[in-house]
Parts: structure tokens; C-alpha cells; sequence
């Protein structure tokens, strides 16, 4: 009869530990769609392009995007190396540069400073910030191969 007893009571504690689990689990993911809600979105344009940009998730991106929510950010960029455009944001962000090989579209920060948009291919210590995902590489050539462009950065 104990034995039974034990039994129905370790049941009932199984029970209700199970039933409380979901409850839990729906609850996270409301408060992540909240906190996306009130996430400012960052815009790119090359020269009077609008891009596509698919923003890595780190703290680099996250400082250039409060940086460009408090005015539109205009960046002159350079040609460089015939792969490259380079440009000062006027301010450092926060770095974590690791050897890369960059391709067509890529955006990376450079020494914390610059922003660098491919529309080639380079190996550097960079920090990745994102990438172009709307244009292809003959696109990106197109956008960037020929002089010196302006980007802007617009957090919405």
C-alpha cells in the first residue's frame, strides 16, 4: 500500500513539473519578438543605390547602427587595389578582426575605423559587419569599379 502510495505521488509531482515547461518555453519567445520589434533596422545605399545587406549579429554592427540612427551616415569611400572601396565612419567601433578572405559584397570593418565594400576579393584581419546580398558580383563591380562612391547608412 506505501509502495502505491509512493508511486501516485511521485506521478502527480511528474505531472505537474511537465505541465508547467511550455508555459515557460512560449514565454522567451515573446520577449525576443519584442526585443526585435523595438530594433533599429540599418539601410545601405551606394551612391543613389538602395542594397540589400544581410547585418552580422555583433557588437560592431550594433554601434554603427546607433551611430547612423542619430542622423543619416554619409561615408566617402575610395577606390583601393581595384577590389576594394574604402571610407572613415569618423569615429572607432568595437572590433574583433580575424583572418579573413572576403569576396564580392562583403562589408568589413578595417583597423575599427573604415568601412571596406567589396566587389572583389581580398585576405585581411577584418571585423565582418555584413553582406550585399542583392547584387552580383559583375553588379557590384558595376556600383563600385568605377570611381570613388558615397554610402549611406540609415538606421529606421
Amino acid at each position: 500500500m506505501k509502495r502505491m502510495i509512493c508511486l501516485i505521488l511521485c506521478m502527480l509531482v511528474m505531472t505537474g513539473c511537465a505541465v508547467e515547461e511550455p508555459a515557460r518555453q512560449t514565454a522567451a519567445p515573446e520577449k525576443q519578438t519584442e526585443e526585435k520589434e523595438n530594433e533599429k533596422m540599418l539601410n545601405m545605399m551606394i551612391g543613389d543605390t538602395a542594397v540589400e545587406v544581410v547585418w552580422e549579429d555583433n557588437g560592431s554592427v550594433s554601434a554603427l547602427t546607433e551611430l547612423a540612427a542619430e542622423s543619416p551616415l554619409s561615408i566617402q569611400m575610395s577606390m583601393y587595389g581595384g577590389f576594394e572601396q574604402v571610407g572613415p565612419i569618423g569615429t572607432s567601433l568595437p572590433r574583433n578582426d580575424v583572418q579573413t578572405t572576403t569576396s564580392s559584397g562583403d562589408i568589413v570593418l578595417y583597423s575599427g575605423d573604415q568601412i571596406v565594400v567589396f566587389y572583389g576579393s581580398n585576405s585581411w584581419a577584418y571585423t565582418r559587419l555584413g553582406h550585399i546580398a542583392d547584387k552580383t558580383q559583375a553588379e557590384m563591380t558595376g556600383l563600385l569599379g568605377n570611381g570613388d562612391v558615397v554610402i549611406t547608412l540609415k538606421a529606421e
